[in-house]
């Protein structure tokens, strides 16, 4: 089960995409009527340019920005980090770890295929990361 693909994991998803002049109270709105935490922010042909997340929103808020006429190019994380479809779960995970990350998008040659966030993996996939980290500790 370590060895799942994020190809499995986001089969058939159909990941929240909004273009880059949505509002930051757009993109709340559409997150909170979908039950998802993030968008996958989208240029005119459809590749992404970013990602938009709850830490985003927060972060806007912070910084006295309007979230009525904020656009998600000026509140997103650009050039988000990504994975490929054929990738492992554990790598995902790992990486996510790494960086701090809830959310990674998995793009292939252009197309989104969708997005993963760590409530997306199995207790076998979390607990090896945690092996890990431990052997990790051990060896520093």
């Amino acid at each position: 089960m370590t060895n799942r693909k994020l190809a499995d994991i986001v089969k058939d998803q159909n990941p929240l995409l909004l273009a880059e002049h949505e509002t930051v109270q757009q993109a709340c709105c559409r997150m909170w009527e979908r039950r998802s935490g993030s968008v996958l922010v989208v240029d005119e042909q459809q590749r992404l340019t970013g990602i938009f997340t709850g830490r985003d929103a927060v972060r806007a808020l912070a910084e006295g920005k309007n979230a009525e006429i904020a656009t998600l190019a000026h509140a997103m994380t650009p050039n988000p980090v990504t994975l490929t479809p054929d990738s492992r779960a554990i790598d995902a995970l790992r990486e996510m770890s790494n960086r701090g990350f809830r959310h990674l998008p998995i793009v292939e040659s252009g197309r989104i295929w969708g997005v993963v966030s760590r409530n997306d993996f199995m207790g076998m996939e979390i607990d090896r990361l945690d092996e890990e980290d431990h052997l990790w500790e051990c060896i520093r």
